[in-house]
């Protein structure tokens, strides 16, 4: 992913300062913990990564919104989105074999409790809007009831609501080193062929509390995008994700394609597809064309 890097603490900060004087409101925070373990520590830990650079951002740049991205996978040591119950001889023999053939699951209830503390963490840290991405059963629920016990009633969700199986992740997975160790994440992320699935789930995401919906990724599902647009009335982002912006940079670096132009016609096609909120990693360069 050309341009784009993992920072550390300060340098985020620094970021963070020249991504607002460009005009760009709003960032959205992912984390990269020195240990990664079964239960992810490192995403609800008062002193995890994310943590500490909310804390660091909102001391030092003023009127920016920040997102918090709520997932176990990159702080678990496998991988996964949930909590794994596994075969564990099973798995040992997938070593040799394709990850298929190990016996796992994820299991959905016990992950939530992960989610609902790591949420209520990043709140204290100053996260202004909690973004959980892990597509377990119930989470916005789980999360809406732990923040407002925790005194976070007016801390908004926004929920990635149809979240596809897809094969646009990779270069994500590699630089945050969330790649799962066996199996994929089919099991709890959405069939891409199955549109009416996608509605029935930004459904039940908005009655268990959520404020805002959104679809993942963004290019490929443009028709997802509109009949959200269509039938929900409720603030809708899509998220341009890593593969997305790695195939521009690739095609413009071969002088196949004006990079500039290229992106903003994507950016405008995500934008009259219906949604209001655009996650990208053109947020940059797309600002300073804007402006």
């Amino acid at each position: 992913m050309p341009g784009v890097f993992n920072l550390s603490v300060d340098e985020a900060v620094k970021e963070v300062r020249k991504v607002r004087g460009l005009g760009v409101p709003s960032v959205i925070l992912f984390g990269l913990p020195e240990k990664k373990d079964e239960v992810a520590t490192g995403a609800w830990s008062e002193d995890g990564i994310v943590q500490q650079v909310s804390r660091a951002i909102k001391s030092e740049v003023q009127d920016v919104v920040l997102m918090g991205d709520v997932c176990l996978c990159e702080y678990m040591s496998h991988g996964h989105c949930g909590i794994v119950k596994a075969d564990r001889q099973s798995l040992g023999a997938a070593a040799a074999a394709p990850p298929a053939t190990a016996e796992y699951e994820i299991v959905n209830d016990a992950s939530l409790e992960l989610l609902a503390r790591t949420s209520v963490s990043l709140a204290r840290a100053g996260i202004d809007i909690i973004a959980p991405s892990d597509m377990m059963d119930g989470r916005v629920g789980a999360i809406r009831t732990a923040l407002d016990k925790s005194g976070f009633e007016n801390t908004p969700i926004l929920a990635y609501a149809a979240k596809f199986a897809s094969g646009f992740y990779g270069p994500f997975r590699e630089a945050a080193d969330s790649t799962p160790q066996f199996g994929d994440r089919r099991s709890y992320q959405m069939d891409p062929g199955n549109i009416r699935e996608a509605m029935r789930e930004i459904e039940l995401d908005i009655e268990e509390g959520a404020d805002m919906i959104m679809v993942k990724p963004a290019l490929p599902y443009l028709d997802v995008i509109a009949a959200a647009r269509e039938r929900f009335d409720l603030p809708l982002a899509a998220y341009q994700v890593s593969g997305e912006y790695a195939m521009i940079e690739a095609a413009a670096r071969n002088n196949w394609i004006d990079r500039d132009r290229v992106m903003m016609e994507s950016l405008i096609s995500i934008r009259r597809a219906g949604a209001s909120i655009i996650l990208t990693y053109f947020a940059k360069d797309a600002a300073k064309i804007l402006a």
